[in-house]
């Protein structure tokens, strides 16, 4: 390749011109792809995050709170693919011998792993140069000055100005660039939001410091999705993948318990159950208190006052805690109606049942929206594994989905058996519209119970049938 001149002088305009050389336009008919290609980590849930493997000639930030698991995370992906990648360890917050402890800990050993304690990036790019790696891990971005630029290692200028210098030599070498950024209190990457621009994914790796369970989630990915997430139990030897987040998250739930509700979000291609819970109590105070944790607060302070306009619920003299189980956060708008079931359980201090699951969109008009559900399908089928027979959804569709699932049952079982598919499938209480809990059983299909919109009193004050 060829290299650059050196512009003379430092300061900032130096700087800029530094690691870059003159390049021809070409049609885009003649660019090629080949070389663009995954290659997988080692690590499923990873590899799912980043929408199939890493690409070769990417830079990926990822950030996370201290002590959260970045470090480890980056360190075990090393021990995965050591045996056919060529890997530099770029520490500037670890001597070497300190990364020695923590690799032996983790069970990583190889001799394609190269570790190099330095935060001149001058240095580093002159190691690259030398060394030729396929894959580049930096801990952390902060820690990484260039001499050049007149600013203190960490600021706005240095971390702009590395992160340029380490994504140009990235993609004019083609390997694959992980960095470390910290993120500040607000929950963001440290540094100028032109960070998150430049790079071509960013990761978050998220959790509570007083669980084991750590979530990865992409805020931005040009070569995938950013619905995926990938779920992680940080264990003594580091961290394990957990590739059933629903039995997580339902692990321990108690059976016909006041204020829990389950949902079935959908989290990128899988669907995942979590657990909603609420504490509704009468307030010892003059103003109720208010806590959400897992979902909008603004959005369960509506769920809150459609409860107490549509339902008649004296909500405004109660304390209201919500929360979701497992450190998961819940954006989907169908969560909404899981809520406020688990919202008028605490209240009417009435289990829903330890059978049931509930889909649906909260709205200030009517109280539950009357659309659609994406994915219904996908989500029964998920809540019949977990042994969740009936499915709380929103007047309107009951029909709908439960037409649906006799449907794709009876397709399925006439294909096995190797008869004719009839045009229509019958469907058990198909003129029942005005049901909201679906059986999700395979046989037969049925409606039980009554979920009139937002008549939740009538759901309460006597069992389904």
């Amino acid at each position: 390749m060829e290299q650059p001149e050196r512009p003379k002088g430092t300061g900032k305009g130096a700087s800029v011109r530094v690691g870059m050389t003159r390049r021809r336009a070409c049609p885009v008919t003649d660019l090629t792809a080949d070389e663009e290609i995954r290659f997988p980590t080692g690590m499923g849930e990873l590899d799912r995050v980043l929408g199939g493997g890493a690409v070769k000639g990417s830079l990926v930030l990822v950030g996370g709170a201290p002590g959260i698991g970045k470090s480890t995370l980056l360190l075990q992906l090393c021990g995965r693919i050591s045996e056919r990648e060529t890997i530099l360890y770029v520490s500037g917050e670890e001597s070497q011998r300190q990364l020695k402890m923590r690799a032996q800990r983790l069970g990583v050993d190889h001799g394609n792993i190269y570790v190099l304690a330095e935060t001149d990036l001058n240095t580093v790019l002159a190691t690259i140069d030398d060394l030729k790696p396929t894959v580049l891990i930096v801990d952390s971005i902060q820690t990484m000055y260039d001499a050049e630029t007149a600013s203190t290692p960490g600021s706005i200028s240095q971390v702009r100005e590395c992160t340029m210098r380490i994504m140009r030599s990235a993609k004019d070498s083609g390997y694959t660039a992980f960095v470390v950024g910290h993120i500040n209190k607000e929950g963001s990457i440290a540094g100028p939001k032109v960070l998150e621009h430049m790079v071509d994914c960013v990761l978050y790796f998220e959790g509570d410091q007083s669980t084991a369970y750590r979530i990865l989630r992409a805020a931005k990915n040009r070569f995938g999705s950013t619905n995926e997430i990938g779920v992680f139990e940080m264990e003594d030897f580091g961290l394990r993948e957990v590739t059933n987040p629903s039995e997580m998250l339902l692990s321990g739930r108690p059976s016909n318990t006041p204020g829990t509700c389950v949902v079935g979000v959908m989290e990128g291609s899988r669907t995942v159950l979590a657990e909603v819970q609420a504490l509704i109590t009468p307030s010892g105070y003059s103003g109720a208190r208010r806590n959400a944790n897992g979902i909008d607060y603004n959005r369960a302070m509506l769920l809150l006052a459609v409860l107490e306009k549509r339902a008649g619920f004296s909500l405004s003299s109660c304390d209201a805690y919500i929360n979701v189980v497992g450190g998961l956060r819940l954006d989907e708008p169908a969560t909404d109606l899981a809520v406020i079931l688990a919202i008028a359980s605490s209240y009417k201090n009435l289990p829903v049942g330890s059978d049931l699951a509930a889909v649906g969109e909260g709205r200030r008009d009517v109280g539950v929206d009357a659309g659609g559900i994406d994915f219904a399908l996908e989500r029964a089928d998920r809540l019949r594994v977990f042994g969740y027979d009936r499915l709380a959804v929103l007047r309107g569709v009951a029909g709908d989905v439960g037409e649906r699932l006799v449907e794709r049952d009876d397709r399925a079982d006439r294909k096995a058996q190797g008869e004719k598919l009839r045009p229509e499938a019958r469907c058990v209480g198909r003129t029942q519209q005005r049901c909201g809990i679906v059986s999700v059983q395979r046989r037969p299909c049925r409606f039980v119970g009554l979920l009139p919109g937002w008549v939740l009193r009538r759901f309460f004050l006597r069992p389904a049938g």
